[in-house]
This record gives C-alpha cells, sequence and structure tokens, in this order.
C-alpha cells in the first residue's frame, strides 16, 4: 500500500485533507494546485476569521445540508467535526466556540488554520506543486493511469482525487475546470447555481436604504407547497438585500425560476400583533408620535420611508392615528413584502450549488462509478449546506473518505 501514487487536484480544504489522509497509508502523494499557494478560499471565509467547521454531530450537520444529504452519512459519520477541532487543536491551533455552535480559530485570524494544515502536509511528506494546473486526465480501459498539466508534462499514478472545488470566488482559483474535466469522461454535471447569496430586489427604494440592517428578523417563502423560513439579520445594499437570514433563503431559492418571487419578512418577530396593536393603542403613550414609538424598534431611516408609501405621516400622534391606518402599520411591519428578480451572479456566491451528479459517486468511497481509481471530494459535488462551518464540514469528511479510500 505505501507504493500507491496519489495525485489531488485542488489545494482547498477538501484537498488538503484528501492529500494529508492518503499520505498517511501512502508515500507518493502529490498535491497539484493552479495558484501560487493553497487554501486561497480557506483564508478568506468568514470574512478571514474562518468558521473551519460546526461543533454539532453529523445528525444536526445532515439537517443543515440542503443538497443530498443521505448522500453525506457515511463521510459525516466517518470523520466528525469533533475530529476535525481535536487535529486543528492538536496541532497548535485552538478554537473557539460561538453562537449556533460555530468555530472559529481562538485568534479569528484564517493563517492560524493554514498554519496547521501546512504542517499537516509536511509532516506527512506530501508533495506540493503549486502554479501547476492539471488539464486533462490520462484514461486507460476506463481507469486513470495519470494526468497532464498546464506545462504539457504527464504525471502517473494509481488514483486521482478531484478536488477543484465549484465557481464562486473564481479569484481563489474555482473555475470551474474540474467539471468541464470529469463532464469529458462522463460524468453528469447538475446545472451549477449560487447559493449562500445575496439577492437583487425590484423595490428600488430599498436600495435606498444601503448599509442599514435590520435585526434578527424571520423572512419567509414559498416553493410550490413548501414553505421555507429563515432567521437573522437583513443588510440592505445597493442592489437588494444581503445579510444570514438573505443567505439562509437563497440556498433554497436557488432551485426555482425567479423571474419576480416574493418574500415575506416579519420586522419585529419576538412582537406579536396583538402586542403592537397593545403598543399604538396606550392610553399613556397617545400623545406620542408614531415616529417616536417606531425609532425603539426600526431604523429611523427605514420605517420612514415605510410609512411615506402607505402615505402615513410619521409625526402623526397615536391619538390621531384611525384603525384602518393602524392595522396597514401593523401588517407592513409582520408582513413587509419584498420582490426578489434574481440571485447575484455566481462569482460573489459563498457555495456553489450542483456538480458532480452524486448518483455516479458511490457514497461510502467517494469514488467515480464510471471510472476507476478516480476520486471526488468538497463543492465538485452536488452537495452544499447553510451557512455556518457546514460546507466546510462537508470539504473536510468528504476530502478524508476520498483521500483514505483512494490508497485501499
Amino acid at each position: 500500500m505505501k507504493n500507491k501514487k496519489v495525485i489531488v487536484v485542488g489545494g482547498g480544504p477538501a484537498g488538503m485533507m484528501a492529500a494529508i489522509t492518503a499520505a498517511q497509508y501512502s508515500d507518493g502523494v502529490i498535491l497539484m494546485e493552479k495558484n501560487d499557494k493553497i487554501g486561497e478560499k480557506l483564508r478568506i471565509t468568514g470574512g478571514g476569521r474562518c468558521n473551519i467547521t460546526n461543533n454539532s454531530s453529523p445528525e444536526e450537520i445532515m439537517k443543515n445540508v440542503v443538497t443530498n444529504g443521505k448522500f453525506l452519512y457515511k463521510s459525516l459519520h466517518s470523520f466528525t467535526s469533533r475530529e476535525l477541532m481535536e487535529l486543528i487543536e492538536e496541532n497548535g491551533c485552538p478554537l473557539k466556540i460561538e453562537e449556533e455552535q460555530k468555530v472559529f480559530p481562538a485568534s479569528e485570524k484564517s493563517k492560524d488554520i493554514m498554519e496547521v494544515f501546512h504542517r499537516l502536509l509536511q509532516k506527512n511528506n506530501v508533495k506540493v506543486y503549486s502554479q501547476c494546473e492539471v488539464k486533462n486526465l490520462l484514461i486507460e480501459n476506463q481507469r486513470v493511469i495519470g494526468v497532464t498539466t498546464n506545462n504539457q508534462q504527464e504525471f502517473q499514478c494509481d488514483a486521482v482525487i478531484m478536488a477543484t472545488g465549484g465557481v464562486s470566488y473564481p479569484h481563489t482559483g474555482s473555475t470551474g475546470e474540474g467539471h468541464r474535466i470529469c463532464k469529458k469522461l462522463g460524468h453528469t454535471i447538475i446545472p451549477l447555481k449560487p447559493s449562500l447569496i445575496a439577492m437583487v430586489t425590484k423595490e428600488k427604494w430599498l436600495t435606498e436604504m444601503m448599509g442599514i440592517s435590520l435585526r434578527d428578523i424571520v423572512m419567509k417563502s414559498k416553493i410550490g407547497n413548501k414553505s421555507i423560513t429563515a432567521y437573522g439579520d437583513l443588510l440592505f445594499t445597493h442592489y437588494g438585500i444581503s445579510g444570514p437570514a438573505v443567505f439562509q433563503l437563497s440556498a433554497h431559492l436557488n432551485k426555482v425560476s425567479l423571474e419576480e418571487h416574493t418574500i415575506l419578512v416579519d420586522l419585529l418577530p419576538k412582537i406579536s400583533q396583538e402586542e403592537l396593536k397593545e403598543i399604538f393603542i396606550s392610553v399613556e403613550k397617545s400623545n406620542k408620535q408614531v415616529s417616536t414609538i417606531l425609532v425603539d424598534y426600526l431604523p429611523r431611516k427605514f420605517f420612514t420611508q415605510m410609512l411615506n408609501r402607505l402615505n402615513i405621516s410619521s409625526e402623526i400622534t397615536l391619538n390621531q392615528l384611525n384603525k384602518k391606518d393602524r392595522n396597514r402599520i401593523i401588517d407592513r411591519i409582520k408582513y413587509f413584502k419584498i420582490t426578489m428578480t434574481a440571485l447575484r451572479d455566481i462569482k460573489y456566491a459563498t457555495v456553489t450549488s450542483g456538480g458532480i451528479a452524486v448518483k455516479e459517486v458511490d457514497p461510502l468511497t467517494m469514488a467515480s462509478k464510471l471510472v476507476q481509481g478516480l476520486f471526488f471530494a468538497g463543492e465538485l459535488l452536488d452537495v452544499d449546506a447553510l451557512t455556518g462551518g457546514f460546507n466546510l464540514q462537508i470539504a473536510f469528511s468528504t476530502g478524508y473518505i476520498a483521500g483514505k479510500s483512494s490508497v485501499q
């Protein structure tokens, strides 16, 4: 087993983990990365803080997988988030757990995570070739026998692990080349779409709210008969809306036609309609202006524009406010409508949805069912999850199982 030669294509989280794991069983592991250095996307994740994983059980992580969760059962159980955390801490990078079980380096610096993987690659004698782009796989009798690179070099091997990522953040090296290579080998590519991404909105006045954020809102949408709910913050931008709640919703909406799609937002989910009514009819507050009441709950610029569109003055006092207008304000707060016209371009997406069809991949080994000696890991596959460290855990877990299987 020590003589088996493995080439890992792509130096992101999945590729690094695949190479490290394979190298524990073989001396002949090469990691090929077309960039100047490995781990480019990992360096920028979480705004540079690096939400490396989520401190949850495999079952909990699977609940946050949007696409093909069952396919990931074996890999998520074979290399858990707890095992990843132990590996990182044992190799010199303390971690901390924040809200929603998100895991970050204690230093909040992604470079500390990268230093761990550099050490592990060196420790396991992985040969790292940077500025080395794989252009094609060499196939003989439906078996991988090597790769060709951008400088026309040929490398012979017993197995290839494709971990080239998706097409989001193309400046980090994710350009879809891996999908093109695999398609030529007969693999089906599920159409690539953006996930965990901001949205373009129809209501132009919302873009005038650029920079304003609404905290702890609830967004709801319907896809056919299915209701989707997302929680978190919402941020107004020059093109529409962004933020954690928007990203969550986008992971579901990328699978439907979006010429004009209605999203309902509960701006104050912690306050019921009945409680809002009590606030508006309060005797103690009857002489106060509507603006004085709402400023305790919503940004002034936002609610002023909202009221203007209802043709209600923000300076009107509560005792001057008629029942019909009061109900219109409450209704607008609890069922604020946003019309989404599109997701932003996939190059801005946090994650790529779509990729290698999982029906053509063995979930127990990440091996191709079409080509012997070919394995897959990470975002190249048609799997994606919600935000919170889940997508990185998928990359590490599939990388681990692909690396281990490639040398068996």
